[in-house]
């Protein structure tokens, strides 16, 4: 066996010692730099962790038209699937209280849940349109919008 095996063992973990040192040292800097940090905005930011608010979106139901028997259990089963997906961006806005910047609720709750929520009413208006004449207008109904 060599003799320099050693060395460069020692070399090796002293070298990635001092990194994971450098490393955890600048992290703790910068946590403690942030931690003191204030909001430009206090009230609001306290009011806002306070009560998130929540999504309210339109009553599908109650602007579809008549419902022929043959639809009406997909149309049902996809109501609920709007209220499932209501509710879970409602929680959602509850557990990602304070994430994110200005425009988060919007780019990462509203906006896929307004997808979702097209997709769904467009699967309601095709079943009704499969022995009736297909409602139209009903992708209006697909906005949510956050109340305080």
């Amino acid at each position: 066996m060599s003799r320099a095996l050693p060395k460069y063992n020692k070399r090796r973990v002293a070298i990635i010692g001092g990194a994971a040192a450098v490393a955890l040292t600048g992290a703790i800097v910068a946590g403690t730099a942030l931690a003191g940090e204030t909001s430009k905005s206090g009230s609001t930011t306290a009011r806002t962790l306070a009560d998130p608010g929540s999504i309210t979106c339109p009553d599908v139901a109650s602007q579809l038209p008549a419902i022929p028997a043959t639809a009406q259990a997909e149309v049902d089963r996809n109501l609920a699937l709007l209220d499932t997906q209501l509710a879970e961006a409602n929680k959602r806005i509850v557990d990602t209280v304070g994430q994110g910047g200005p425009n988060f609720v919007q780019n990462a709750i509203l906006g896929p849940l307004e997808d979702k929520r097209k997709s769904t009413i467009d699967r309601i208006a095709i079943s009704i349109g499969r022995t009736a004449e297909k409602p139209q207008g009903l992708d209006s109904l697909a906005a949510c919008t956050l109340t305080k």
